[in-house]
Parts: C-alpha cells; structure tokens; sequence
C-alpha cells in the first residue's frame, strides 16, 4: 500500500513553477550591512585592535585542554564544514531534486555559489596571508602578511554557504525557515569547533561567518545568468537526442539507405550528357553507375560474335571477303 512519504519520491509529471528570489529592498539592506561589517572586521585585524587582543586570550585559555573529553567528537563534527564531503553529500541531494522537478537550476545555484566561494574567499586568504595560531611567531600580533591563508575561515565560509543553498532553494516558507536554522546552527557550530580545536582564531571565524552570508546574500543578481545556462544546457540536450534518434533510424534493420543526388549535381550531368561533351571522368561514372544498374555495356571497336548456326562468309583469295549479295567487282575496260 502506498503512502504520501512514498508517492513523493516519484518524479513530477511537468515541471513546478517555482519564482526565483531576487534582490528586494530587504535583501539588497542586509548585503550592505553585512559587507560593512566583513570590511570592519578586516580592518580591526589589521590596525591590531581589541579584537586581535582577544584572538590571543582565546588561543591562549586553549579549549581542547580544558574540554578534553569534546575533542573526539568535534574531529568528526568539523567534517560537516570540509569543502569536499560537504559538497558531495549536497550535491546528492540536490541532484535528486533536479531529476525530481525535471529542472537543473538547484545543481547550477550550487555550483554559482561553490565557485563564488572559491574566488572571493580564496582571494582574500592569499591577499592577506595570515599565519594560524599554532603557527603564531609574536604574541600579539596580528601575523598579517606572513604567507598564511586562514582569514577568513573556509571551514565557516564553507558551512555556511553549503548547508545555506539548501534554505535558499527551499519552495515553501515553512521550509525555509526549518532549513535557515539548521544551516546556522551547523554552521556556528563548525565555526566554534576550529576555535576549539585551535586551527583558527576568533576573527577567522567570524569572517568566514560574513562572507558565507555575503554569498547567499548576493546569489539573486546571478538568477538571470543561472536561467541561460539552464536553457542553454537543455537545448543542448534536445539537439544530442535529435542526433541519436537520426542514427538509430538509419541503422534500423530493413532500411537501405538510398544514394541521394544533389540538384546541382543531377543539372551539370544532363548538361553535359545533351551537349555530348564526354570527359573520362564522366565515362567512368556513366560506367559505374551502368554496373550499378546492371546494365552491360558495349565496346563500339570489337566486333559482337555471331549467334550459333549462322554461316560466315567465305573469303575469295583474290577479291577477299564477300557476303551473298554483295556486287561483282568491276572488270577492267580493254580497248578493242
């Protein structure tokens, strides 16, 4: 007996008619304060303030030693913000929901806000090249500049963004709103465990915080890119299917293709055929194609043999061959 949990895994008839977000009053207010706050804490590292002063307390009061018994389970709990795990596992699910809806737009938004990730976050690490607090040579300092690339924290930024897209492609509010609190809750949780572990500082943390929401902030401004290359993709497809179908009808058994002939072609040869203007070329395809048809063809030069029973000729040894009927040869005038 079926029940609504099963007849949901069976795939939609048509496609749904789902809007895409876009960027409203609301949104476009959060991404501006959000990217004050992302250039703040950039620079409040950068001037060494209070913020730097609290990285090293932290770093210094050293959770993992004083929660010893939480290490083992935050090493698998960490996981959940690694670029690769979490990107396959997401992947899976959304490539479900495409088949599903009979549409590619969850695979692409994933896809726009991994490689969105990747450039702006791993920019960013390289131009300021932080050093990490196991690798911190002055107390103090801000380790800017040093050939690191730990600010902001790709974990969180990661976390964020990943388990985010899940929210953001969410069709019901309802949804939504279950799905935004469990990508935050993930998401912070990834955050604080790299600062338990001691991988990052507090201010790598809450960057990457920032600049994941900056990510899902901004993905409605590449909507209309992630529709082209929908339709792009799926004429692709249709024009792939067109080409298969042409094949196989072609190799279907009991069909011979028939040679088809060029308009231009079929007009130059009966040019040349009334005007009588003859090449070898053209002999030889007039000979090919007589083969074709099973026609024989005749040497003009040698002489056809004669058919069973007929008498030949005799050949007179003085006035050579004459058939029956033929005249007399003419006798020479003698005078008289």
């Amino acid at each position: 007996m079926r029940t609504d949990i099963f007849a949901r895994l069976d795939r939609e008839p048509e496609p749904p008619k789902i809007v895409a977000p876009r960027m409203s009053r609301h949104r476009a207010a959060l991404f501006g304060g959000t990217l004050a706050f992302y250039l703040a804490i950039v620079f409040a590292v950068l001037v060494t303030s209070w913020l730097v002063v609290l990285d090293w307390k932290v770093m210094l009061f050293r959770p993992y030693q004083q929660w010893p018994e939480l290490h083992a389970f935050l090493d698998y709990y960490v996981v959940l913000g690694q670029r690769g795990p979490t990107a396959v596992m997401v992947a899976c699910w959304l490539g479900w929901r495409s088949w599903r809806q009979h549409t590619l737009r969850p695979l692409l938004v994933l896809g726009t806000s991994l490689l969105l990730l990747n450039v702006t976050v791993g920019a960013v690490k390289l131009g300021l090249g932080r050093l990490g607090p196991h690798y911190a040579t002055q107390i103090g300092s801000a380790e800017m500049f040093a050939g690191g690339d730990i600010f902001p924290s790709g974990h969180t930024a990661n976390a964020v963004v990943t388990w985010g897209i899940l929210a953001y492609l969410a069709t019901t509010p309802r949804a939504r709103r279950y799905l935004s609190a469990v990508s935050a809750t993930v998401s912070l949780g990834v955050g604080l465990t790299t600062v338990y572990i001691g991988t990052h500082w507090l201010s790598d943390v809450v960057l990457g915080w920032a600049a994941g929401l900056l990510i899902l902030l901004a993905l409605p401004w590449f909507e209309p890119l992630i529709a082209r290359a929908e339709r792009w993709i799926l004429d692709l497809r249709e024009q792939w299917r067109a080409r298969r179908r042409a094949v196989r009808q072609v190799r279907a058994p009991g069909v011979v293709p028939q040679p088809v002939l060029l308009p231009q072609s079929i007009a130059a040869e009966g040019a040349a055929l009334a005007a009588g203007a003859g090449t070898p070329a053209t002999h030889l395809a007039t000979g090919a194609r007589a083969r074709a048809h099973h026609v024989p063809t005749v040497c003009p030069e040698r002489p056809q043999p004669a058919p069973a029973g007929t008498r030949r000729p005799q050949s007179h040894p003085e006035h050579g061959s004459r058939g029956p009927g033929s005249p007399a040869p003419a006798r020479p005038m003698t005078g008289g």
